[in-house]
């Protein structure tokens, strides 16, 4: 049996293309150009660089908390049948047992409204790397490079 539970789902980008991230180190928000698959102007890296505090970490070390609820929240009802099932199937078979799975069993994971992006903060384009624009709070006057953590103005 494969261990790996994997659940679809999309974050909301805002009007002009962009996802909400959280540094995980200075804990602010910015937004980054969601590209789409294969896009050829898509910057294949191992870290990004927080554009306001210019601190690298690895390319899943950015969601927001409510992204993470919500990831949370969309999981619930496919880790309650992965649990279900295998449940079932570890009892398949075996001699004098049976086991009847309770359908009504469930995490108590609640399913959370969709999120919504809101058009908000302003683009900066980094001029080492302009394919990939962020988006910055309104009061910023300087950000780092996404890909390089160079410092521009803005």
């Amino acid at each position: 049996m494969n261990d790996a539970i994997q659940v679809p789902l999309s974050l909301p980008l805002d009007a002009d293309g962009f996802i909400r991230r959280e540094c995980p180190t200075c804990e602010r928000e910015f937004k980054w150009f969601s590209h789409q698959e294969g896009d050829p102007d898509a910057q294949i890296v191992e870290q990004y660089f927080c554009p306001l505090c210019g601190v690298a970490s690895g390319t899943d070390s950015w969601w927001t908390p409510a992204q993470l609820e919500y990831m949370h929240g969309v999981s619930g009802p496919t880790i309650d049948r992965y649990v279900q099932d295998s449940i079932e199937e570890a009892f398949k078979g075996v001699k004098g047992m049976t086991c009847k799975p309770n359908r009504s069993f469930s995490f108590g994971i609640e399913t959370p409204d969709a999120l919504v992006e809101p058009d908000d903060m302003m683009i900066a384009e980094p001029p080492c790397h302009p394919n990939e624009p962020v988006k910055v709070p309104d009061e910023t006057t300087k950000a780092h490079c996404l890909v390089c953590g160079s410092t521009f103005a803005i």
